[in-house]
């Protein structure tokens, strides 16, 4: 082997892969997708990410650290003022950002953030998801329009779900991020623990049970996660912002509670491969929305 095949072989890379775009574009699922594990919850509704999740990928040669954030939306609450200090920071501390649209949405919402992109000189990669959902016409035309939009970006037309264009997408990723040590150890995962993942499957179960806005009210606060031999005793709280929602919550004669209860338990035993006894209480917290004790207790903010 010649000298700069060696170097070539000796060479390492690793970089933080910020993935932004609006709400229900498929963030989420792309994000699992390529870490391989889901780490990101998963629902039809908007706001379902509302923290910055990162997903840890390495190999003998390289590390990529993938970061979920919220959906971009215009903030009503302190809550959500939070979650898009998330995207912001992403934005800034990304050596390469991805960018999620896909053929649904209209392709200048939220235009102030296409402007930032244009004035940043971080590698973009943007991705066209949901293309099973169109045809090749319309997908051609999406992609001129966005090479107007976001000239210097490099387009992917894409679907996660069906892991079209993936490999194509973590190669164009591996290529475009530095050379560098590894920041986290090549077994580690996500930065994540194993109560904030608890309270995560307990959030997508009440946003797949129940309708309306009692998901956008809620917050899930783990109170007590004991290991227990082979079994975890999880008693977390669900907060709700009225009354009227805390009785939805349980439904009549508590036949909600215990459905969402028994279907985040399974999830938890998947997720954690071991047995799960769950406790749930409902508590009336009508500011925690736009509490900053509770906002950072649930870690909306951090010092």
């Amino acid at each position: 082997m010649n000298s700069d095949l060696q170097q070539a072989a000796s060479v390492h890379r690793s970089g933080f892969v910020n993935i932004i775009g609006n709400p229900n574009v498929g963030k989420s699922t792309l994000m699992n997708m390529l870490v391989g594990e889901n780490l990101s919850i998963i629902t039809a509704k908007s706001q379902t990410t509302r923290h910055r999740i990162l997903g840890i990928v390495s190999g003998d040669d390289f590390q990529i650290v993938y970061s979920d954030t919220p959906g971009i939306i215009k903030p009503k609450y302190r809550l959500q003022s939070s979650m898009m200090k998330f995207v912001h920071a992403a934005i800034g501390d990304a050596d390469v950002i991805v960018y999620v649209t896909d053929v649904i949405e209209k392709i200048d919402k939220n235009a102030e953030y296409i402007d930032r992109l244009n004035n940043i000189k971080t590698p973009i990669i943007l991705v066209i998801n949901k293309i099973d959902l169109t045809n090749q016409q319309i997908l051609n035309n999406l992609v001129e329009q966005w090479r107007k939009l976001l000239p210097q970006a490099f387009i992917y037309p894409a679907s996660a779900l069906e892991k079209f264009n993936l490999e194509n997408i973590f190669s164009k990723i591996l290529e475009l991020i530095p050379e560098g040590q590894a920041y986290y150890s090549k077994d580690e995962l996500t930065d994540k623990n194993l109560r904030f993942f608890a309270s995560e499957i307990i959030r997508e179960k009440i946003l797949l049970c129940y309708r309306k806005e009692i998901p956008y009210c809620v917050e899930v606060g783990i109170e007590n996660f004991t290991e227990e031999k082979n079994m975890y005793t999880i008693e977390a709280v669900i907060y709700v912002a009225r009354e009227s929602q805390k009785g939805i919550i349980i439904g009549h004669g508590g036949k909600s509670l215990k459905r969402a209860g028994t279907d985040a338990r399974r999830d938890m035993e998947k997720f954690f491969d071991r047995k799960v006894f769950l406790k749930l209480f409902v508590k009336v917290d009508p500011d925690w929305r736009d509490s900053e004790q509770q906002l950072r207790k649930f870690g909306y903010i951090q010092d």
